[in-house]
């Protein structure tokens, strides 16, 4: 019997545990569930991080990627052959030639601009955090005030030149099969921007009302369209 692993890989502004929920649900209907931690630094570094790790693991894999983490799976050198499916949780499904912040602005509605953000230097650059009072109206409205407060606190802040940079090859969604969950009440990436790139991409589309932090809020959703994807993922394969 092949055995499946599920790789969930997290964006800016919340580390692994935004997948919590998720994974919980996952590991008790019997999957194996593996959450890596990005630099969060380049788009470049995120993808050269993701791919190493993925050459760890034995095949098949289903990667899902929530918000900047759809960049980082969107792009070709990221993945293994391993990989067999794709999920993209309200998160960018980004194509050669352009970026997650393009992506962002194609459409009105984020709160992620610069007003709402506090730079904080580090060796080597700047990195961007969301304002407290802003963290739960831009990304987690649908969480627990007290849950909102925590995330905002312990933020993972990430740089924000990795949202203006590029890959060259064709996106990994041309090839792979790919699901998408749509949050409708997102204020990080806008809803309409969320439905063209999964329209364009032809992902199995799951709408659900929530906010950016779809993965706390309502994990049951997330985890279904992840097991959804992990059904005809079968063959084995060598990595």
């Amino acid at each position: 019997m092949t055995t499946k692993t599920i790789v969930l890989v997290h964006g800016a502004l919340t580390g692994a545990s935004v997948w919590r929920h998720v994974c919980a649900t996952l590991q008790a209907d019997g999957h194996e569930v593996i959450a890596p931690a990005l630099p969060l630094r380049t788009l470049d570094g995120d993808i050269a991080y993701l791919r190493r790790f993925l050459e760890t693991l034995p095949g098949p894999l289903v990667v899902a990627g929530h918000s900047y983490a759809g960049s980082v799976i969107s792009a070709p050198d990221a993945l293994t052959p391993a990989v067999r499916a794709l999920v993209f949780v309200a998160a960018f499904q980004q194509d050669a030639g352009e970026t997650a912040g393009e992506l962002n602005g194609k459409f009105p509605g984020s709160l992620l601009g610069p007003g709402n953000l506090l730079f904080r230097d580090y060796p080597g650059g700047q990195e961007a955090y969301l304002r407290p009072e802003v963290f739960a109206p831009a990304y987690a409205a649908d969480v627990e005030p007290a849950e909102a407060r925590v995330l905002a606190a312990a933020q993972r802040p990430f740089d924000p030149t990795a949202l203006s940079q590029r890959f060259d090859r064709p996106a990994t969604w041309r090839t792979l099969p790919s699901w998408a969950v749509i949050a409708t009440a997102d204020r990080s990436i806008p809803t309409e921007t969320q439905r063209w790139m999964a329209g364009r991409a032809g992902s199995a589309v799951t709408e659900v009302d929530a906010s950016h932090a779809v993965p706390l809020s309502r994990p049951d959703v997330v985890a279904q369209a992840i097991a959804e994807s992990t059904k005809d993922v079968t063959a084995p394969c060598s990595g």
